[in-house]
């Protein structure tokens, strides 16, 4: 059985994020903390997968980062980023286990909606074609939106990330209504998705208190997390951190159906 196909036994893999990582250490410069350092800490943890986000504009994670976690980090790596040529380019020589392709804009704090399948679906059913090519499995970061799905089944990707950030925003937000109409809104995609034989994973946004709900679905097969759980690391340490998510994960699961 392939780990990265199939569900854990006790719930959805667990992609660990360390973009903020990056994001602390060029804050002020200098070499710490290290991204990578903070991967290998996650992987003791129980991370299933580091997943890192190389920017154009590099704001966080950098050409060498991309690097240095290719030659020290052993476990699969999946690699964000924008739908351009350097990018492609860039994953084709690092060739990571996966990638994830998602939308970019240069003003924004970080990754706003999803990616436009629908609306340049040769761009990305030719970049998805590339990256089979080395092996890499594809997933599109899209909306949990009906069109964007039946696109992404065109484009040829194996594999698609629902964007779970309104869901996320409204349970931090305490806005019950809001919260299962967002929930409501990805479990039809995961339906629509798994029907057409996508796999189907989920991300953005997600905390302790949003991750359970997600987790219990047995359809999702990997959770990709990062500022919450890097935020949480500050206090408690990054193993402790993601032992956290992990024990959150296995807990959702566990319970029984209904």
């Amino acid at each position: 059985m392939n780990p990265l196909v199939e569900p854990a036994p006790r719930g959805p893999l667990l992609g660990v994020n360390i973009d903020h990582v990056a994001t602390l250490r060029n804050a002020r410069g200098g070499s710490y903390p290290d991204p990578v350092e903070a991967a290998l800490h996650a992987l003791r943890g129980g991370a299933d997968i580091i997943t890192f986000h190389l920017r154009e504009d590099r704001r966080h994670i950098r050409d060498e980062d991309v690097a240095r976690l290719r030659e020290q980090v052993h476990a699969p790596l999946n690699f964000e980023s924008a739908l351009t040529g350097e990018m492609l380019d860039l994953i084709e020589q690092a060739r990571p286990r996966m990638a994830c392709l998602v939308p970019e804009r240069r003003q924004e704090l970080t990754t706003e909606g999803g990616l436009d399948v629908l609306g340049q679906l040769p761009r990305v059913r030719e970049a998805c074609a590339r990256l089979a090519a080395i092996d890499c499995r594809v997933s599109l970061f899209i909306e949990a939106d009906a069109a964007q799905i039946d696109a992404a089944v065109q484009s040829g990707a194996p594999c698609i990330e629902l964007h779970t950030g309104a869901y996320a925003n409204a349970v931090e937000a305490g806005d019950e209504g809001s919260a299962q109409r967002q929930f409501a809104r990805i479990r039809e995609a995961i339906a629509r998705a798994r029907a057409a034989g996508l796999q189907t994973n989920a991300g953005h946004g997600l905390t302790l208190r949003s991750t359970p709900v997600l987790a219990a679905m047995p359809e999702v097969r990997e959770l990709h997390i990062g500022h919450a759980l890097v935020a949480h690391a500050l206090f408690v340490g990054m193993e402790r951190a993601v032992r956290d998510f992990k024990a959150c994960i296995e807990s959702a699961a566990a319970r029984p159906a209904g």
